[in-house]
């Protein structure tokens, strides 16, 4: 896929569509032609192992906490819900782009046909939209817990909370919708070895529109990154001046039970906080590079150096489908548990 949000630079591409419907030599790496073909060898045996790598442990994270939410009745809270939400996102995204995101380092063109070019960048995008949205319930909710804790006692919490992410689930299929309506396959001029070739390529959006580009790289920086985090930091100013308030005013004598119910609602939301911060780490590199891209249309980047920024911000980008396991491990000591429980389990 040609220089899309999600999609790598494909081996046969240029950096961005020329408005020609032509690219630069399909061998997009740099230095001499032997020099490319080390560095092409390299590439592909890295990327394929460390996909294989996110791929494995994302399952095996994910699988292992919705089985968790899902099979323990105690654990099927208002967070957790959100949570298993979450991991649900992850793991579609770990099933069906990373495996073809990775096949790209192997083929110098788009080899799955105009329905999976229509297919996969809806399900790409709809994954990072159920995470960053889900992260801004989970702010919310956390908000609640903690500077207005009388709102969220209601019996049909765990009923609403179902709602909520189902509905979360729906705006991010529908955000997502218009990358099919964009995305085609299309046929692309180059040459290599002193000779022109037509390779089939699958591309985000129109060639001959410029602005297209970096309308989009533009939108989906604010609706998946910046707005969702600007409301999260909101919230998290919020919760902290609230504690920090609430230690000040705290009286001498607080029960036990007082004391340990403030302090698992700080620890939700120190964890929620991690997930957030993962979450802008991941993502963050791949937004500048996309828009970096949109707004240098028609050059291009063959260096070395772009190409290893490129590459981290892949790696990164879909790491954050299998960390969240690991940060609520070292985090949620109940999750800890459950989780050494289910692995003992199935040796």
């Amino acid at each position: 896929m040609d220089d899309g949000f999600l999609s790598p630079l494909p081996p046969g591409a240029s950096e961005g569509p020329l408005g020609s419907n032509s690219t630069e030599e399909p061998g997009w790496w740099p230095g001499s032609e032997d020099d490319g073909e080390t560095v092409h060898l390299a590439v592909r045996c890295v990327m394929t192992s460390v996909y294989m790598l996110i791929i494995t442990v994302g399952l095996l994270g994910n699988v292992t906490l919705v089985k968790i939410f899902v099979t323990n009745s105690a654990m099927r809270s208002v967070p957790n819900i959100f949570i298993s939400s979450l991991a649900a996102g992850d793991l579609l995204l770990l099933v069906t782009c990373v495996p073809v995101d990775a096949f790209r380092y192997f083929s110098e063109e788009w080899v799955f046909g105009e329905a999976a070019c229509k297919l996969i960048p809806v399900i790409q995008l709809t994954s990072v939209g159920v995470s960053v949205f889900t992260l801004t319930a989970l702010s919310a909710d956390r908000y609640k817990a903690i500077v207005n804790p009388m709102d969220i006692q209601t019996s049909g919490a765990v009923f609403w909370t179902c709602l909520k992410a189902v509905s979360i689930w729906l705006l991010s299929v529908l955000l997502a919708v218009p990358e099919a309506v964009f995305s085609q396959v299309v046929a692309m001029q180059g040459h290599r070895e002193h000779s022109n070739i037509t390779f089939v390529n699958c591309v985000p959006y129109p060639l001959s529109n410029q602005m297209h580009p970096k309308i989009h790289s533009v939108m989906i920086f604010l609706v998946y990154f910046l707005v969702p985090l600007t409301i999260i930091s909101v919230y998290y100013y919020h919760i902290a001046r609230t504690l920090i308030k609430s230690a000040h005013d705290m009286p001498g004598e607080v029960s036990e039970h007082t004391k340990r119910q403030m302090e698992t609602r700080k620890r939700l939301a120190k964890i929620v906080l991690v997930f957030v911060g993962l979450f802008a780490l991941c993502w963050f590199p791949n937004h500048v590079l996309y828009m970096y891209r949109s707004f240098h249309y028609h050059q291009m980047d063959l260096s070395l150096a772009h190409l290893v920024i490129t590459l981290l911000a892949r790696v990164l980008s879909f790491s954050s489908s299998c960390v969240n396991p690991f940060a609520l491990y070292l985090l949620s000591e109940s999750f800890r548990r459950h989780f050494n429980s289910q692995l003992r389990c199935g040796r």
